[in-house]
């Protein structure tokens, strides 16, 4: 623990206080101050302008991300039919029913991502105090209800995540690895943040994007000054 401390003191002095950094320059600090033994994880915080208790300023949505998120995504497929079939051939990991169904409410969780179709949801619907906490329950809005299941398990598998405000206003995102190059995660971090402001609710009044923070896993946060961003992003 004494070590951990000792590196994340060591990375902290690479950032100034106070200071708004660009894109490039807070991702490159973020790179060169991950200290972890694994692969971390890049993580973005972004405050927005909104009040999510008001149904409409919900921000929430998905993207692709144009080199994905350096994870393996096990994706777990609830349909029947032809659909299971087609789910398979498309790469999901799990395919099935109501089988699937019990061995979710058995205490099985060894999935990433859940994905339905329509005509499942009442069944899936049981399982809503199961995967509702952790994220998983299946959305019409996030791409997960779908009758297009091989579109939805390839988009996961390649990358796509979904993105939602919490109730103090900001939204938290893995998009990348610190392995990826610079390239790489400033690539990923436009795509993100060109959604989430593509998202805007029209309720939203004053300034939307206040506060961008990026950081990996155990790093530091770093700010990132929203104005360039926001002209990057244009």
């Amino acid at each position: 623990m004494a070590a951990t401390g000792k590196k994340y003191r060591e990375a902290f002095k690479k950032v100034e206080a106070g200071k708004n950094y660009t894109i490039n320059e807070a991702l490159s600090i973020v790179k060169g101050s991950a200290f972890a033994k694994f692969d971390e994880s890049v993580d973005v915080s972004i405050n927005l302008g909104v009040d999510p208790k008001h149904a409409d300023q919900m921000v929430r949505g998905n993207v692709l991300l144009p080199n994905g998120t350096g994870k393996t995504v096990k994706v777990l497929v609830i349909c029947k039919g032809e659909k299971e079939q087609e789910a398979k051939d498309a790469g999901a990991d799990f395919v099935g029913s109501d089988d699937l169904v019990k061995k979710i409410q058995g205490g099985w969780m060894d999935f990433d991502k859940a994905i339905a179709t329509p005509d499942m949801m009442g069944t899936v619907g049981k399982l809503g105090k199961v995967l509702g906490p952790r994220g998983l329950m299946p959305n019409p809005k996030s791409g997960t209800v779908t009758n297009d299941v091989a579109k939805a398990v390839k988009d996961l598998k390649k990358g796509q995540i979904e993105f939602k405000v919490e109730k103090a206003g900001i939204v938290h995102c893995s998009f990348g690895k610190v392995s990826f190059t610079q390239e790489q995660l400033v690539e990923n971090f436009i795509s993100l943040i060109g959604n989430i402001i593509k998202a805007k609710p029209a309720a939203s009044k004053g300034k939307y994007l206040k506060k961008i923070t990026v950081s990996s896993t155990h790093g530091v946060g770093v700010k990132i000054d929203v104005n360039e961003a926001l002209e990057v992003i244009k």
